[in-house]
């Protein structure tokens, strides 16, 4: 099974966005399904509100998890995290046309521009790339 169909199941199974898209690389952070299950649950339904959609918080949570050095006193993976979650964001919306939560469900408009499926997908096959 490849991580886009993994984190489609994980969601299918009652993961947020956010846990769906994270617990599937939790492999790749050294980290226990649990613990990413735990740090990414308030990041869904757009932080709980509809803002940022909950697969790329999900991605912007492994990304600093994969990339960070950890140093508290002088952090020195900063711009490189930076720079890798500005590519999955202009990735992302490049593809869907938002990256909001409400936009991509097309709360206000009735017309949804992507699936919670779909948004999962794409943030998985983005993030794949980069780490």
């Amino acid at each position: 099974m490849d991580r886009k169909e993994h984190a489609t199941n994980l969601h299918h199974s009652k993961y947020n966005c956010a846990q769906a898209v994270a617990c599937t690389f939790a492999d790749k952070a050294g980290l226990d399904e649990q613990d990413v299950f735990r740090a990414a649950e308030a990041f869904g339904f757009g932080m709980g509100s509809m803002k940022t959609c909950g697969a790329l918080s999900g991605a912007a949570l492994i990304i600093g998890l994969v990339n960070s050095d950890g140093n508290l006193e002088n952090p020195a993976t900063k711009k490189d995290c930076y720079a890798k979650m500005k590519q999955v964001m202009t990735a992302f919306e490049e593809k869907n046309g938002s990256t909001v939560c409400a936009e991509l469900k097309g709360v206000e408009t009735g017309k949804a521009l992507r699936s919670c499926d779909g948004c999962i997908q794409d943030a998985v096959e983005i993030l794949e790339k980069l780490i």
